[in-house]
């Protein structure tokens, strides 16, 4: 008999706790956005949070560029997935080839490789933009993408 009562104990005082969380549904209508800063971006981009660094320290922001809109040149410190949801934009890494990303890519950029995203010249694009916050950091902004190295 105390065979089976210390387990059985054990399991009934851990069971409220296995119940303690339960899931968390934000709505898509409650997560205000706002215009992107001028500080960071060149035209209209509009930056909605997707989840804050509550889950191993990654957060999700949605983000939507406008034509000819886009990031400045940034490094993020544990790196950064782009998944693309609508649209047509291009992307950069310093150094590379202007690369196009559609709907339904996925673009993995590593951590601390210096890069930009955007809009194309005619087309607006939107993106989950997942990264990890690294010491309190997701990311570390440059200078803006030029008119020059943008070549709408």
């Amino acid at each position: 008999m105390t065979r089976l009562l210390a387990p059985t104990l054990a399991l009934a005082l851990a069971a409220p706790a296995a119940f303690s969380q339960s899931m968390e549904i934000t709505h898509a209508k409650d997560r205000a956005g706002q215009i992107g800063s001028e500080d960071v971006f060149t035209g209209t981009v509009y930056v909605a949070p997707v989840f804050d660094p509550d889950m191993a320290s990654v957060s999700a922001g949605e983000v939507t560029f406008m034509p000819g809109a886009r990031s400045a040149w940034h490094t993020h410190p544990g790196g950064q997935k782009l998944v693309i949801t609508h649209g047509t934009g291009w992307t950069q890494e310093r150094g590379g080839e202007k690369i196009t990303m559609q709907a339904g890519d996925v673009i993995w950029c590593p951590p601390d490789v210096e890069h930009w995203h955007g809009a194309t010249a005619t087309t607006s694009v939107t993106h989950y933009a997942i990264q990890e916050v690294v010491d309190g950091l997701a990311v570390e902004w440059g200078a803006h993408v030029t008119d020059a190295e943008y070549g709408g």
